[in-house]
């Protein structure tokens, strides 16, 4: 592979974004979802409870493009003026949350972890795969930024993690899965075993539970967990984890991949309740909103804090690790099982071609994991130019999506704002596997 100068690099980038029309097609649901609840009694039913960040407080910084390959980046922007002159997007800098935990996990967990000391958890046992996918991705369960965030902030609370990594160990530990073995328990399963992760997860669990312990799934904790309980408690950030000396029973919480279940919508419900006052993006501008989507829980998130709490928001989750029905069916899930856990009332209004995610497919198609051909470069060009790290795989499809989308935008359009989530321990682990496209940044572009 020959080595391009740092504008080539910056148009390939560029041309293998999908088109506007290419992204209109993946709208999601073919319903619109809306709570009968207004927005101040969804806030209060909804998100008066413990949490384990102590604010959801994040950065929110501005990127401008105003002719290629030139990015500039403003940390201070000024959000009530609409200047569509320069083109720019904003930055939700949730990369900034944690230096070990990508931000989508931490927003994940936010009130994940009150609900396992509430129900006195002593153990995490954690299983890794991709979404829907569970033998086909190369990497294995190695690096998974999922078990590394349960490992470091389970390990920070006082609470034991079991981290099961599909395949074997590597001869090196690097990146995620170094993380996951620092601060968790990790155990490598045959991907014989991994098939049928559900058995796998129970038998495990079984076993560090022993005689005296007992085995809980997410639906049990969520179900003996009521919002007054939780609402009455310190925030978790301020509790004293030790154990209780009358409880001797161990007690194991299995957390579904990725934290996909409909708690981890609490997290990023906060966050859009955050950003959506009057001083940073307020309520009443329109915006196109950009994630990246492993699971899709974090674009979920989004779409349906927007619906409830009445924002003229609309979210564009590019599809990363499943194709649309499959990330159509995740929504259909995590609504469903929302409105199970948390007794709101929504009205489907079955409008034709609406829904609470805008599906859009990635600008360059591939099997989830790879790494194609110039990305790195990219990724290294937007490192330097602006001091944001992006990774191929994820925040990279979501960076050219807003850089598209921010490019279209009429002068009077909507406002376009990406979630940086994170990834950079990810990067570690793609370099010591992508040698051959991580060789090439030895010599910078433009050396000879």
């Amino acid at each position: 592979m020959s080595v391009r100068n740092s504008k080539d690099v910056f148009l390939i980038m560029r041309l293998r974004l999908p088109s506007s029309a290419a992204m209109i097609r993946c709208n999601s649901l073919h319903n619109q979802i809306v709570s009968n609840l207004g927005s101040e009694e969804f806030t209060q039913k909804v998100l008066n409870r413990r949490w384990t960040l102590p604010s959801p407080e994040t950065k929110i910084h501005q990127l401008i493009h105003t002719q290629a390959p030139t990015l500039l980046l403003n940390t201070h922007p000024s959000f009530g003026v609409h200047d569509k002159q320069s083109k720019y997007f904003y930055i939700v800098r949730d990369d900034l949350l944690h230096p070990l935990v990508n931000g989508n996990k931490a927003r994940k967990l936010d009130a994940l972890l009150p609900l396992l000391h509430h129900s006195s958890v002593t153990d995490v046992v954690q299983y890794n795969t991709t979404f829907h996918q569970l033998i086909t991705v190369t990497c294995g369960g190695c690096q998974s930024a999922h078990t590394a965030a349960i490992a470091v902030l389970c390990a920070e609370r006082g609470i034991v993690s079991h981290l099961l990594l599909r395949g074997e160990q590597p001869e090196i530990l690097t990146g995620y899965n170094l993380m996951s073995t620092m601060y968790g328990n990790v155990t490598y399963v045959p991907r014989t075993v991994y098939a049928n992760r559900e058995e796998m997860l129970k038998s495990y669990a079984n076993s560090v539970a022993g005689n005296n312990g007992s085995v809980l799934w997410f639906s049990d904790i969520i179900q003996a967990s009521s919002a007054s309980e939780l609402s009455t408690s310190p925030n978790f950030m301020q509790m004293d984890v030790s154990r209780s000396e009358g409880n001797h029973l161990r007690k194991i919480l299995v957390v579904n991949e990725g934290a996909g279940d409909s708690v981890a919508l609490l997290g990023v419900i906060r966050l859009v309740q955050y950003l959506s006052q009057d001083h940073l993006l307020g309520k009443q501008r329109p915006i196109k909103f950009v994630v990246d989507a492993g699971t899709g829980t974090t674009a979920v998130g989004l779409g349906l804090a927007a619906h409830c709490l009445g924002l003229p928001w609309e979210v564009y989750a590019v599809m990363l690790a499943d194709k649309i029905d499959g990330y159509r069916k995740q929504e259909e899930r995590l609504i469903s099982e929302f409105k199970k856990h948390f007794n709101i009332e929504f009205i489907d209004f079955n409008r034709e071609g609406a829904g609470i995610v805008n599906w859009v497919e990635r600008g360059r198609p591939r099997k989830f994991g790879n790494v194609l051909e110039g990305e790195v470069e990219a990724c290294q060009q937007i490192a330097q130019q602006t001091g944001i790290l992006v990774d191929p795989v994820y925040t990279l499809a979501a960076w050219e999506t807003a850089m598209l989308l921010s490019s279209k935008e009429a002068e009077e359009g909507p406002e376009v704002v990406l979630l940086h989530t994170g990834g950079t321990l990810g990067m570690f682990g793609l370099a010591q596997r992508y040698t051959n496209y991580f060789g090439m940044l030895k010599k910078g572009p433009d050396q000879f």
